[in-house]
């Protein structure tokens, strides 16, 4: 009974020891159990090779060795070769000579070239008070500003990093500026055309105060006797005589008021309405400035000294030329003379 009891014992003993191995192994680390299992798998089939009298192959452990260190020896390498990239990596500074660099400096100062002429036509058009034509009449930057501040705060990062941001900054350039190339040639055209009303006004306010004072040296001065020839007073030589003496002659040939500040104009430009004006240079004279003064006797042997016939050839000068004193002061103000 007691050898029976020792042959009952003995698996339970087996058990404990087998129990004592499977906790050694538990807390090993996993290579070790992948070694121990490698061991256990070649040693299981060698046994099994000798007593069934079959061949396996098996791969020893020294190679197995071999292999993890070669691709631990790769893994090394690669690391290596990484860090060795982003070391040569060139860094892109806001004051480096670096070709990346340059184009950071550049890409920044678009920007605020862009943002301040954005400024700067908004406030022409504020101070102008004119209406350009756009209800909105700022450009707005906040997203380029935006995108500047991030590229400015990148400086000291390699490159890749940055071009990026480079690339972000002059792409939102673009449209600002066009923004601002409109609303100044709007700003433009809104100033000229308020510049060529001021002129306009001004030329027709220069007329009327022409026509005015016409009129009332008309008034003023004597009229042509019923007889048909002109009967000037006893001077018969001041410049509102002549020109009373025009009217009258202009009404004969059935033109208004409006021919005669025309004609006042004109002769005003050319004479003066003085009779004995004489151009040294070019030689016309009188009052519609003949030229040569000769010519004006076709109209009266007294041509040198009556306003009357100078005027009544100058009318018939322009009448045959132009057709009518405004005719003829148009062409002097385009040329320069009639």
């Amino acid at each position: 009974m007691s050898a029976c009891a020792d042959a009952w014992r003995l698996p339970e003993a087996r058990n404990i020891d087998t129990e004592l191995v499977f906790m050694r192994s538990a807390s090993s680390s996993a290579p070790t159990r992948r070694s121990r299992r490698r061991s256990l798998l070649v040693s299981s089939a060698l046994a099994v090779a000798l007593v069934g009298s079959v061949g396996f192959a098996a791969v020893p452990a020294s190679q197995t060795e071999a292999r993890a260190e070669a691709s631990d020896t790769a893994l090394t390498m690669t690391l290596a070769s990484f860090k060795t990239s982003v070391a040569s990596t060139p860094i892109i500074t806001t004051t480096g000579t670096d070709e990346g660099s340059s184009e950071m400096r550049a890409a920044l100062a678009a920007s605020d070239a862009s943002v301040a002429a954005a400024a700067a036509v908004t406030s022409d058009i504020q101070a102008s008070g004119l209406d350009i034509g756009d209800p909105v009449t700022s450009v707005d930057t906040a997203a380029l500003e935006k995108a500047a501040d991030r590229l400015e705060g990148a400086s000291l990062l390699p490159a890749p990093l940055v071009l990026g941001l480079i690339a972000d900054v002059t792409e939102r350039v673009a449209p600002v500026n066009d923004r601002v190339a409109s609303l100044r040639g709007s700003l433009d055209a809104a100033v000229a055309k308020k510049a060529a009303e001021e002129a306009a006004a001004a030329e027709a306010a220069r007329i009327a105060a022409e026509q005015a004072a016409a009129a009332q040296a008309a008034k003023a001065a004597p009229r042509v006797s019923s007889g048909g020839s002109p009967a000037l007073a006893a001077s018969g030589t001041s410049a509102a005589e002549a020109q009373a003496t025009a009217r009258d002659m202009l009404a004969g040939r059935g033109w208004g008021d409006d021919q005669f500040a025309c004609l006042v104009s004109l002769w005003n430009k050319e004479s003066g309405w003085n009779y004995q004006a004489y151009n040294r240079s070019s030689g016309a004279t009188g009052i519609p400035q003949a030229l040569p003064g000769s010519k004006m006797a076709s109209a009266g042997a007294d041509w040198q000294t009556n306003p009357a016939t100078q005027i009544s050839w100058g009318l018939g000068y322009i009448s045959g030329r132009y057709g009518t004193p405004c005719g003829a002061w148009s062409h002097s103000q385009s040329t320069g003379w009639y």
